[in-house]
C-alpha cells in the first residue's frame, strides 16, 4: 500500500520550525518598547542605548557561527529545541534584570538561542519541503518573525497603557521582555513533534528513517526519486571542508548568500523596528501613539508578508526583489524628507508603511528563503551559518548605529543613506542574483559548477 502525501505533515513541519522566527521577531521587536523606558531609567547615552540593543546581535552572529557545525553532528533538530530553551532562560533573566550589564547578558544569551534557530530553521525548512512550495513553506520564517513583531508590538502598546509612566519605569518594561518565556517553552514544545531532516539522516545512515520521512511529505513514489537524488548528491562529494566555498562556482553562491544577508537588514527595516516609537516621537507622535503607530507598522508587516507567500513561488524571487528594493528606496526618500522639513502627523507613518510594504514583499523574506536554497547538501548547513553571520553582523550594526547617526547627522540623512543602499540593493538584483523557483537543491547545486556558469533569468 503506497503512503499518501500529508499536506498537514508539512504544514506542521514548516510552521514548527518556522516558530524560530516568532522567537527573532519578539525580540526585535521588545526592545523598541522597554527602551522608552530604560533610556531614561539608566540615563543611556545614544552610544550605550545601541549596546542594550545590539548585545543580542553579538550572541547571535556567535550563535549562527557554531550552528551549522553543532547541527552536522548531533542534527537540525536538537540544536532548534536547544535554541528555545535558551530563549526562554534569557528572556527570565531580562524580565528580572538588576542592572544594565546584567539586562546586556541576558540579551547576549537570548541572542545566542536565536543565532542558533534562525540559520538552522530556513536550512530545516529547505531540506524538508518539496520543490514546488519550497518558496512559500520557507517564508514561514519571515512570516512568524513579522508575526512576533507584530504582536510585540501590541504587548508594548498594552504594557505601555498598564499603568503610568512611572510604572513602566519601574516594572513596565519587565513584563514587556518577560513574555518571551512563552513562545521559547512553546517552540521547544512543538518540535518535539516534527522530524529530522531527511538530508541530515541520509548522511547519517539513517536512510529508512528519512524515507519514512520523505513518503509523508511527498507520497511514496515522488520519495523514492526524492531520496535517490539525495544519496547520488551526497555520494558525489568527498570533502566537507569549508574551503569548498572558495572554490570557483561555490564561491560566487558563498559570495551571494553573503550580499542578500547584508541586504536583508542594511536597507533599513530594523532600524524602524528597532527604534520605531523614538522615531514617530520624533515626528510629533505622543502620549503613547507613538507605540499606536508602531503597532500599525507590524500590522503592515503581517498583512504583506502573507502577500509575498502566495507571490514568491508564482513571480519569482528575482522579480519581487528587484520591484521591491526600487519601491523601498523611493519610500526611503521621502521618510527623509517628512525629517528634512519637519513635516509632522501622518504623511511619516504612510511612508514608513510604504517602505514596510515593500519590505515584506521582497527583501524581508526572500533572502532567508534563498540563502538555503543555493547551497549544496553536504555543505548548506555550514554554508547557511557563515552567510547568516554576517546577516547578524549588519543587524548589529544597524542596533548599535542608528541612534548614533540620528543624533549626529539627523534623521532625514540617515534615511537618505539607507535609501541610497536600496538603490545599490536594485542593481545587485538585477545584475547577479539567478532565478531559483521550481527547481529541486540538487537542480539549484548544478548552476555552481564551472561548466554550467549561468541561468536563466
Amino acid at each position: 500500500m503506497k503512503r499518501e502525501q500529508s499536506v498537514w505533515y508539512i504544514i506542521l513541519i514548516a510552521c514548527a520550525a518556522g516558530m524560530a522566527g516568532f522567537l527573532y521577531g519578539f525580540d526585535t521587536a521588545v526592545i523598541s518598547g522597554a527602551i522608552t523606558f530604560l533610556r531614561d531609567l539608566y540615563s543611556l547615552s545614544p552610544a550605550m542605548e545601541g549596546i542594550v540593543i545590539s548585545s543580542v546581535m553579538v550572541g547571535g552572529v556567535i550563535g549562527v557561527g557554531i550552528s551549522g557545525f553543532l547541527s552536522d553532528r548531533i542534527g537540525r533538530k536538537k540544536i532548534l529545541m536547544i535554541s528555545g530553551v535558551i530563549f526562554a532562560v534569557s528572556a527570565l533573566w531580562s524580565a528580572l534584570a538588576g542592572s544594565v550589564l546584567s539586562l546586556i547578558l541576558a540579551r547576549f544569551l537570548g541572542g545566542l538561542g536565536i543565532g542558533f534557530a534562525s540559520a538552522l530553521s530556513v536550512t530545516y525548512i529547505a531540506e524538508c519541503a518539496p520543490p514546488h512550495i519550497r518558496g512559500r513553506l520557507g517564508s514561514m520564517y519571515q512570516l512568524f518573525t513579522i508575526i512576533g513583531i507584530s504582536a510585540t508590538f501590541y504587548i508594548n502598546l498594552a504594557v505601555a497603557n498598564s499603568g503610568s509612566y512611572q510604572w513602566g519605569l519601574e516594572a513596565g518594561w519587565r513584563w514587556m521582555l518577560g513574555y518571551g518565556v512563552i513562545p521559547g517553552v512553546l517552540f521547544f514544545l512543538i518540535l518535539i513533534f516534527i522530524p529530522e531532516s531527511p538530508r541530515f539522516l541520509v548522511k547519517n545512515d539513517r536512510t529508512s528513517e528519512a524515507l519514512q520521512t520523505l513518503q509523508r511529505i511527498n507520497g511514496q513514489d515522488t520519495a523514492q526519486k526524492e531520496l535517490n537524488s539525495i544519496q547520488a548528491s551526497i555520494e558525489m562529494e568527498t570533502s566537507t571542508s569549508i574551503r569548498e566555498l572558495l572554490k570557483p562556482g561555490l564561491r560566487k553562491a558563498m559570495l551571494l548568500g553573503i550580499f542578500l544577508a547584508l541586504f536583508n537588514q542594511v536597507i533599513g527595516m530594523n532600524a524602524v523596528t528597532y527604534y520605531g516609537p523614538t522615531i514617530f516621537n520624533m515626528m510629533g507622535f505622543e502620549n503613547n501613539t507613538e507605540f499606536l503607530a508602531t503597532s500599525l507598522i507590524g500590522t503592515v508587516q503581517v498583512i504583506f508578508t502573507i502577500v509575498a507567500i502566495f507571490l514568491i513561488d508564482k513571480a519569482g524571487r528575482k522579480k519581487l526583489m528587484a520591484v521591491g528594493s526600487s519601491l523601498m528606496a523611493i519610500f526611503m526618500v521621502l521618510i527623509g524628507i517628512v525629517f528634512y522639513f519637519e513635516i509632522q502627523g501622518i504623511w511619516g507613518l504612510l511612508s514608513i508603511m510604504g517602505f514596510t510594504a515593500a519590505f515584506c514583499i521582497s527583501m524581508g523574506p526572500i533572502p532567508w528563503i534563498m540563502i538555503p536554497e543555493i547551497f549544496p547538501n553536504y555543505l548548506r548547513a555550514k554554508a547557511v551559518g557563515i552567510a547568516t553571520m554576517f546577516l547578524w553582523g549588519a543587524n548589529f550594526s544597524i542596533g548599535q548605529f542608528t541612534p548614533m547617526l540620528i543624533n549626529n547627522v539627523g534623521g532625514a540623512f540617515t534615511f537618505w543613506m539607507f535609501a541610497i543602499i536600496c538603490a545599490i540593493c536594485y542593481i545587485f538584483v538585477m545584475t547577479i542574483v539567478p532565478e531559483t523557483k521550481n527547481k529541486s537543491l540538487e537542480e539549484i547545486e548544478t548552476i555552481w559548477k564551472p561548466e554550467k556558469r549561468y541561468i536563466s533569468y
